[in-house]
């Protein structure tokens, strides 16, 4: 295969995503947070918007001080300042951007900033510059530019391509955008802008309609070469594009995005988890990659299929993405399979007659609990059987190999013939003789 295009992976959890209520982080928590963006490998992190306080300025500050490998970014509005503020506040950096913007939608022109289109030009055009005299690397986003007039959004572009932008960014502010909309726009801009060969091209999405990733894969297919995202998809309203769920489209179907980037993706998980703790707000169940059920599989035909070979329900091993494991839970929706692979896993065997009379009880309950935990499956199992339940492991192997097992460890008699899944000379998990194999296609599906 052909090396693939590289895109960068511009963070801004720590501005656009701390932006969202309830998502407030201080100084040391961002330093917490810029540190595993570090181990995660993005490309640029956007540590803040240092004119909006003194914390967010000294928060910028210890992250441009100590982490030293990515560009790190500071927001500011067009205004002497609001650069002047965020060139501080970077001073230290190994590798410093100071990020402009300025609206361009008419909407946001006449009721927000009340200025026209020639004033926009020219404050955008003057930001550019200054910020440009204090910094080499300069990034300029036309606010809602989805919502904006595509003509006057190439003339806001070419003044500042002209003044010294080094990445034009072009946010999706609101979420208004679709794919194929987004693309046009993207291809739009690099066919009429002059000079922007010159740049990257940016795109920021929010997901107002649950499509900030899918409008970011669209701009990217159509030469967006940077991506604005959060880890957990955090941000204002409902959110940005989701880090994980860009970057793992990529790495799952590289025939269809062609494009690698430089994300350690064992490090997803481990850097979802430490911005669950910081904030202290949970991460959706069902959410991509991450989510505590993006890996867990309930359903009897899922949990038969995942037993023979994962590859049947996963598109990705759990651990690719730093999860531990793949997680079967024991629900109403259950087949006996995954109910013989918790008994194996908790230490019994049993008959495929024994199994149907606890799997029918284990249904009862099913409707009762949201979740059967081991627990329950140990208590169905002695409510099965009247008497004693374990035997030490050392008299369970007497009667093959005296002496081998331990005294306190504790097994359950095996049927007749039967093997254990995990026994080496075993080729596969084969809980049922081959006539059963489709049980879990009637049971619990």
């Amino acid at each position: 295969m052909s090396k693939r295009e590289r895109i960068k992976i511009f963070d801004t959890t720590l501005r656009d995503g701390e932006q969202a209520p309830g998502y407030s982080m201080n100084k040391d928590e961002k330093l917490r947070m810029a540190r595993q963006l570090d181990r995660l490998g993005v490309d640029i992190i956007e540590a803040g918007f240092p004119i909006a306080s003194e914390g967010d300025f000294q928060a910028v500050q210890a992250v441009a001080r100590e982490v030293r490998r990515p560009t790190i970014a500071a927001l500011a509005r067009c205004c002497r300042e609001d650069i002047e503020r965020a060139w501080q506040a970077l001073g230290e950096a190994a590798h410093p951007r100071i990020h402009t913007f300025l609206a361009t939608s008419d909407i946001h022109l006449q009721h927000k900033l009340r200025i026209s289109r020639r004033q926009c030009l020219e404050q955008a055009r003057d930001a550019v510059k200054l910020a440009k005299s204090l910094c080499e690397d300069v990034e300029f986003s036309p606010e809602d530019a989805t919502r904006s007039d595509s003509d006057f959004l190439c003339q806001v572009l070419e003044v500042v391509v002209e003044a010294g932008a080094t990445t034009v960014n072009i946010p999706d502010t609101v979420g208004y955008t679709v794919p194929f909309e987004y693309a046009e726009l993207i291809q739009t801009i690099r066919q009429r802008v002059r000079g922007i060969e010159r740049l990257v091209i940016s795109v920021h999405c929010h997901n107002d309609l649950g499509l900030a990733a899918a409008n970011s894969l669209a701009a990217v297919a159509a030469g967006a070469r940077q991506v604005e995202c959060t880890i957990n998809g955090i941000g204002e309203r409902a959110g940005n594009a989701s880090l994980e769920e860009v970057v793992m489209a990529t790495r799952v179907r590289p025939d269809r995005y062609p494009y690698e980037t430089a994300i350690t993706t064992e490090q997803l998980f481990p850097s979802s988890q430490l911005l669950t703790e910081i904030t202290g707000v949970a991460v959706q169940p069902n959410k991509a990659i991450i989510g505590r059920n993006a890996f867990a599989h309930e359903a009897g035909i899922h949990q038969d299929g995942m037993i023979k070979n994962p590859l049947t329900y996963e598109i990705m091993t759990p651990q690719s993405v730093g999860v531990p494991s793949t997680r079967l839970v024991l629900g109403k929706h259950s087949g006996r399979h995954a109910l013989a692979l918790r008994c194996e896993q908790l230490g019994f065997q049993f008959s495929i007659r024994e199994l149907d009379e606890i799997y029918r009880d284990f249904i009862v309950l099913a409707d009762l609990v949201k979740t059967v935990e081991d627990r329950h499956v140990l208590e169905l199992i002695r409510k099965r059987h009247q008497q004693p339940l374990y035997k030490s492991a050392a008299a369970a192997q007497s009667e093959t190999a005296p002496g081998a097992g331990t005294a306190d460890s504790r097994v359950f008699d095996r049927a007749p013939g039967a093997q254990l899944a995990n026994e080496k000379g075993s080729e596969q998990p084969r809980l049922f003789p081959a006539e059963h194999e489709q049980d879990d296609y009637l049971w619990g599906v």
